[in-house]
């Protein structure tokens, strides 16, 4: 089973949820991450979103990169972090609507979506890191 998670920039919750769930699966689980906007291609992960990996032991080398028309035939789970992300991704590949979902479908706490830490602090990517490591330990 191949994962992409996706999120606008691909530089703080996509790279996070990419590198929990790469840590937490077996070799028949692989996962990957990209943005719905090119504002970061190339670009490595948000320093706040490397330091809340790394406080919970968890090494993360992504480069960003845009979602490309090839990932909708690649990927068999293609998980946005928000509603807009859901609906670009949904415009990009209008028939694949089968593999995409919300991130948080997967959250026992419940549907809605992962927050965007960009503007917040330390708290906020901590929070993050727990929805998304609640969601991919379902």
């Amino acid at each position: 089973m191949k994962v992409l998670f996706v999120c606008l920039g691909n530089i703080c919750r996509s790279p996070m949820a990419e590198a929990i769930f790469n840590h937490k699966a077996n070799q028949l689980l692989r996962a990957d991450s990209c943005g719905t906007a090119a504002y970061h291609i190339g670009d490595e992960p948000d320093p706040r979103t490397l330091k809340v990996l790394k406080k919970h032991g968890i090494v993360c080398d992504h480069v960003g990169r845009q979602l490309a028309k090839e990932d909708f035939e690649k990927f068999d789970l293609i998980l946005a972090m928000d509603k807009a992300n859901l609906q670009d991704i949904l415009r990009a590949g209008k028939n694949y609507s089968h593999k995409v979902k919300l991130m948080r479908e997967y959250d026992p706490q419940g549907p809605g979506e992962v927050p965007d830490p960009y503007y917040g602090g330390d708290k906020d990517f901590q929070e993050v890191f727990d929805i998304l490591e609640r969601s991919i330990e379902t």
